[in-house]
């Protein structure tokens, strides 16, 4: 693993990067904990250094060694202008981790609101179920998250 490749994704330093990429690195590689430069880079806000990587043919549905995908990253974190980027470059709203979970649920579950409904408007699945039987609307409501479960019973209804 290229731990400066890591390093400038999560630096968000794009001049290290694009150094990179036109060295021919593999954008891909992944690290100890299965960390790819893409899911490095979304998961510390790092916009213009996730959109380069996009760009430079990095793999958006990429998932660590948990399973988890950039989008979930970002659905946790609450950063809805990743989410976007990453959805338009083919970003999977529906892949599962390791336990399950899905992006939406991860909004769910933190009260990122504004990404619940980014992925809703992008279509991401309410019914799916994580490890335990639970859906979106089921983690929703455990954790008290009105507004979540408004915004996913209206997008059911429709």
């Amino acid at each position: 693993m290229n731990n400066n490749l890591i390093s400038a994704a999560r630096a968000g330093n794009l001049q290290e990067l694009q150094a990179f990429i036109s060295d021919h690195i593999n954008l891909d590689e992944q690290d100890e904990k299965g960390y790819t430069p893409l899911i490095i880079a979304c998961y510390n806000n790092r916009y213009d250094a996730a959109k380069l990587l996009l760009e430079a043919g990095a793999d958006v549905n990429a998932q660590d060694f948990g399973g988890n995908t950039a989008l979930m990253g970002v659905a946790f974190k609450g950063y809805a202008d990743i989410a976007e980027l990453l959805i338009n470059h083919g970003a999977d709203t529906d892949l599962q981790h390791g336990n399950g979970g899905t992006a939406i649920m991860f909004a769910a579950m933190f009260g990122r609101n504004e990404l619940v409904e980014v992925l809703l408007n992008h279509g991401a699945d309410t019914t799916l179920l994580d490890a335990r039987g639970l859906t979106v609307l089921d983690l929703a409501a455990q954790q008290g998250n009105e507004e979540a479960i408004t915004l996913i019973e209206k997008s059911m209804a429709d």
